[in-house]
């Protein structure tokens, strides 16, 4: 947790080609609005639903936990949704369902921001993934089991894995693969997520430890595991390794 003061967000500028050749000393990117998420308290991950322009942040601190939420474009606060120990939030646009990852998970209406239904899993759920390839959410768990798996469209829990240790952040690659980061055993672990089970370890160590950050050129099969110690981007093959 970090304390949470104010929010900036810095959008790419998407310039013509010849806009591009007569600012390219300015950069691509800019500070375009920074905005006060008010209250005392920290935040974890923040969330971006492009398609229905909100952001999500998560708080919790000496005010009740609570997840609040902004018009994407203004930055202005459009409602809070009451949660216990919330740490982000994902959004289903197809069947407009949302997940906190709290305990249990908060699912909630993303169009009226009202609770749904609780789902009861176990672990310490923290951060989380949604895969629109197939319809889920993952929530991940430095507690076993590592990953709970749940259905967006009713909520129902598909499912358990154990990745033998601690993760921290995953990418999907929408062609049945979920790869996650276990930032305490110096690997990435593959996912099969038509079966669940993992299919391997993708070892970092020597290269990079306690990878916390996780990103996919989907494109090139590329993955991007950021890490702390050293603090590096360990850059590998996301069919092999």
């Amino acid at each position: 947790m970090r304390p949470c003061l104010e929010f900036a967000i810095a959008l790419t500028v998407l310039a013509s080609a010849g806009l591009a050749q007569q600012s390219s000393s300015a950069g691509s990117y800019k500070v375009v609005k920074t905005a006060k998420v008010g209250g005392a308290g920290g935040y974890d991950y923040v969330f971006a639903d492009v398609d229905s322009r909100r952001l999500y942040i998560a708080r919790t601190g000496q005010q009740a936990s609570r997840m609040t939420v902004f018009n994407l474009d203004t930055l202005e606060p459009v409602g809070e949704i009451p949660t216990t120990n919330s740490h982000g939030a994902v959004v289903d646009p197809k069947s407009n369902h949302g997940f906190i990852s709290s305990k249990p998970i908060t699912m909630f209406d993303s169009k009226t921001m009202m609770p749904i239904q609780k789902i009861d899993v176990q672990g310490n759920p923290d951060g989380m993934l949604f895969d629109p390839s197939e319809q889920k959410v993952y929530i991940l768990s430095h507690t076993s089991p590592h990953v709970t798996a749940i259905n967006t469209k009713d909520g129902s829990v598909l499912g358990t894995v154990d990745i033998g240790g601690m993760p921290e952040q995953a990418v999907a690659d929408g062609r049945g693969h979920l790869y996650i980061d276990v930032e305490d055993k110096d690997n990435i672990a593959v996912v099969d997520t038509k079966t669940l089970l993992v299919t391997n370890h993708y070892d970092v160590a020597g290269k990079g430890g306690t990878c916390a950050g996780l990103a996919l050129d989907a494109k090139n099969h590329i993955l991007l595991a950021a890490c702390r110690n050293p603090a590096n981007m360990v850059i590998l093959s996301a069919d092999d390794g």
